[in-house]
């Protein structure tokens, strides 16, 4: 069976790369592509592929005019959670790839899957170090009551933390609250400088040109630390696999699904 794929931010750093991909699996059809820029043409134009004959639509609801099985968001923020719910409500699963989504707007996401009786697949990261980072970062937590969380990304990225920490704090936070020695209304000096809280954990951001992308939960007990890290470099084919796992197994799913793991086997 061929699914139907919508891809929005189609002509993006990630979004071009899963583009490619989709093309090139006998198993996806890209049927229909969301970039404001290049709308109007056909996707191969402005990617330099001829052999990709997917027209280019201005906004999300313009593409989802041609039907699809599975609406792929990856553009800004700002029009995600819109985005999403257009597309639910015209029948297709989602996967999500956008960062910057809250749990207020995915709570919304939640309803409205169920309610159509689909499935959303919202992965902050499709890296597979990423999906193990997060994953590995839930089982030390189980044994480790103290960690910070360390959120890395270029200086040109505006939103803070990044969705993968987003999901690593939350995911984090189920599993239990991280014990701090000082509370925070004690702390002496800035307070700031004992970053943001976010799911009961501390995050602290960074944002430096030489950095992509990139995560790191810091564990501590007495006179022993455990760094777990994921570094992404300039690339967006790391995330194409995961991608393309996701659009795969989302119609499988019902309601809302946090994380690429949710479809992994460990």
């Amino acid at each position: 069976m061929t699914l139907k794929v919508c891809l929005a931010g189609a002509t993006g750093w990630a979004g071009s790369e899963l583009a490619c991909g989709i093309a090139a699996s006998a198993d996806l059809e890209l049927v229909a592509a969301v970039s404001r820029r290049h709308a109007g043409q056909l996707l191969g134009e402005a990617l330099g592929d001829a052999s990709i004959a997917t027209p280019v639509f201005a906004n999300a609801v313009e593409a989802l005019a041609a039907p699809c099985d599975v609406f792929v968001e990856y553009t800004h923020p700002d029009t995600a959670r819109a985005n999403v719910l257009a597309a639910l409500e015209r029948g297709a699963h989602v996967v999500v790839g956008t960062s910057g989504l809250g749990d207020e707007d995915y709570a919304q996401i939640d309803a409205a899957a169920r309610k159509q009786g689909r499935g959303v697949l919202a992965c902050g990261n499709f890296a597979l170090t990423a999906v193990l980072l997060i994953k590995f970062s839930e089982m030390a937590a189980k044994i480790l009551p103290q960690w910070e969380i360390i959120d890395y990304a270029y200086a040109g990225k505006p939103d803070a933390p990044s969705g993968t920490v987003r999901e690593l704090a939350t995911r984090m936070g189920k599993v239990r609250q991280p014990r701090l020695e000082v509370p925070l209304e004690e702390t002496r000096g800035l307070r700031e400088t004992r970053g943001g809280t976010l799911a009961g954990s501390q995050v602290h951001a960074v944002r430096l040109p030489g950095f992509v992308l990139g995560a790191e939960t810091l564990f501590g007990l007495p006179d022993q630390t455990l760094s777990i890290r994921h570094n992404a470099g300039g690339s967006a084919k790391p995330y194409v696999d995961g991608a393309l796992l996701a659009i795969r197994k989302v119609p499988g799913l019902l309601g809302l699904h946090r994380g690429l793991d949710a479809v992994l086997e460990f």
